[in-house]
C-alpha cells in the first residue's frame, strides 16, 4: 500500500513539472519574434519660397506734435476745448484778454492817418513848388525841402502801416488757435492764469495721431547681414514700396491694419549697436498711442528656395540643432542642421537638409537612430502652405510624402 502510494505522488509530480515546463516555453517564444516597426509623423521637405521676416521692438510717436503756446502777453479768459477731444487745424483753443491789443491796434490806425494826411500836405506842396523853381519864382533849396518832406512823409505812412499790422497780429494772437488737426491733451493753464510775460508759455500740446509712426530698433549686425546675402544672391529684395509691416500690441494682440516702410536710419547708435527703422501705420480709429511699446514684424527679403520645418521637429542640446530623418530603407538617422531664423511656427534650416528628405515630426521620442520606423504624412502645416481643413485633402507636400512611402 506505501509502495502504490509513493508510485502515484511520483507520478503525480513528473506531470506537474511537465505541465509547468510546458506553459513556460509559450511567453519564451512570443519574446523571440520582431516587434512591429513603430509609427511616426514626417514631412517632406521641399524647397518653397518664403518672406524673411524679421520682429523688431519699437515705440509708438505721433506724426505731428504741435506745443501751442501763449505769444502774447496776458490774462487767459477762456479755454474753449474739451480736454482729450479732437480739434482741427485753426479751431480755437484759448482767448486771452483781447482789450490792451484793441487799444493798440486802435493806435496804431490813428497814426497811419495821421501820417497820411501829413503825407498829403507834404505832396500837395511839392507840387506847388515844382512849377515855381522852375520860374524861379523861389529858390532851388525851397523845392528840394518840400520834396525831402514828402519823402519822409511816405516813409512816415509805411511805418504807420508796419506797426497797424503788428498790432493787428497781437490782436489776433489773442485768440489762440489749433496749428495742426489731432488729439489734444489737457489744459496746461487754466482761466485767470497770467500768460506769456516773461517766456512764450505752453498752453497745451496737440498730436496728429493718424497715421502714426512706429520706431523700430534692428542690430546692425543682422542688417548687415541680410544686406550681404542680398548682394551674394542667397537673398532677393522685396522691391521698392513692397515691404509689408505688421504690428503685435504689449499685450499680444495683432493689429489689423498693415504699415508701410519709411526709411532706414542711416548711423548706428554707438550705445546700442542698433539702428532706426521707421514705419508709418493707418489709426482711425486711434488704439494706438504715442509712447505705447509694440513688436512689429517687417517683411526685409525674399528667399526663393527656402527650407523650413516645424519648430518641434528640431532638437536642441550643447551640440547645437539636429533633427531625426527617415532613410531610404525606413530606418532613422540623426542629422545636425543650422537653423536662420524663425517663421511663424516653422524653423528656416541654412544647412543640414535637402530636398527629399523625410524629417521626424512626432514621434520623435520613441524612436532611436538606427531603428525602423513606419512614416506617416504628417497633418499639419510647413511653410507657407495652409494647415489641412477637417474632410480636405493634405497639402502638397504631404501628398508628396505619401508618393515617397
Amino acid at each position: 500500500m506505501s509502495s502504490v502510494s509513493r508510485f502515484t505522488r511520483l507520478t503525480l509530480t513528473v506531470a506537474v513539472m511537465a505541465a509547468f515546463a510546458g506553459c513556460g516555453q509559450k511567453p519564451n517564444a512570443q519574446a523571440g519574434g520582431a516587434m512591429p516597426p513603430g509609427e511616426v509623423s514626417v514631412v517632406t521637405i521641399a524647397p518653397e519660397r518664403i518672406t524673411i521676416s524679421n520682429e523688431l521692438p519699437g515705440r509708438l510717436e505721433a506724426t505731428r506734435i504741435a506745443e501751442v503756446r501763449a505769444r502774447v502777453a496776458g490774462i487767459v479768459l477762456k479755454r474753449t476745448f474739451r480736454e482729450g477731444s479732437e480739434v482741427k487745424a485753426g479751431d480755437v483753443l484759448f482767448k486771452i484778454d483781447p482789450a490792451p491789443f484793441k487799444a493798440s491796434y486802435d493806435s496804431a490806425q490813428a497814426a497811419l492817418a495821421k501820417a497820411q494826411a501829413t503825407q498829403t500836405q507834404a505832396v500837395l506842396k511839392a507840387q506847388r513848388y515844382k512849377p515855381l523853381v522852375e520860374a524861379n519864382a523861389i529858390s532851388k533849396q525851397d523845392y528840394d525841402d518840400a520834396f525831402a518832406t514828402q519823402k519822409q512823409a511816405e516813409a512816415d505812412v509805411a511805418s504807420a502801416k508796419a506797426a497797424l499790422q503788428t498790432a493787428a497780429l497781437n490782436l489776433g494772437y489773442a485768440t489762440v488757435t489749433s496749428p495742426i488737426s489731432g488729439r489734444i491733451g489737457r489744459a496746461l493753464v487754466t482761466e485767470g492764469a497770467l500768460v506769456g510775460q516773461s517766456d512764450v508759455t505752453q498752453l497745451a500740446t496737440v498730436q496728429q495721431l493718424d497715421p502714426i509712426y512706429v520706431n523700430l530698433t534692428q542690430s546692425s549686425n543682422d542688417l548687415l547681414k541680410l544686406q550681404q546675402a542680398m548682394a551674394s544672391g542667397q537673398l532677393k529684395t522685396v522691391g521698392k514700396d513692397k515691404a509689408r509691416v505688421t504690428l503685435v500690441t504689449d499685450d499680444g494682440r495683432p493689429y489689423p491694419l498693415a504699415g508701410k516702410l519709411l526709411f532706414s536710419d542711416i548711423t548706428v547708435d554707438s550705445t546700442t549697436g542698433a539702428i532706426t527703422i521707421r514705419a508709418e501705420f493707418p489709426n482711425p480709429d486711434r488704439a494706438l498711442l504715442p509712447g505705447m511699446y509694440v513688436r512689429a514684424k517687417l517683411e526685409q527679403a525674399i528667399n526663393e528656395a527656402a527650407i523650413v520645418v516645424p519648430q518641434q521637429a528640431v532638437m536642441r542640446d550643447l551640440n547645437g540643432s539636429s533633427v531625426f530623418v527617415v532613410g531610404e530603407d525606413n530606418k532613422v538617422a540623426i542629422r545636425p542642421v543650422k537653423t536662420s531664423s524663425a517663421q511663424g511656427d516653422n524653423w528656416v534650416v541654412s544647412d543640414g537638409l535637402k530636398a527629399g528628405d523625410r524629417v521626424i515630426v512626432e514621434g520623435v521620442q520613441k524612436v532611436k537612430p538606427g531603428a525602423p520606423v513606419k512614416p506617416v504624412p504628417w497633418a499639419g502645416a510647413v511653410g507657407t502652405a495652409p494647415a489641412a481643413a477637417q474632410g480636405q485633402p493634405a497639402p502638397a507636400k504631404q501628398d508628396a510624402a505619401n508618393k515617397a512611402n
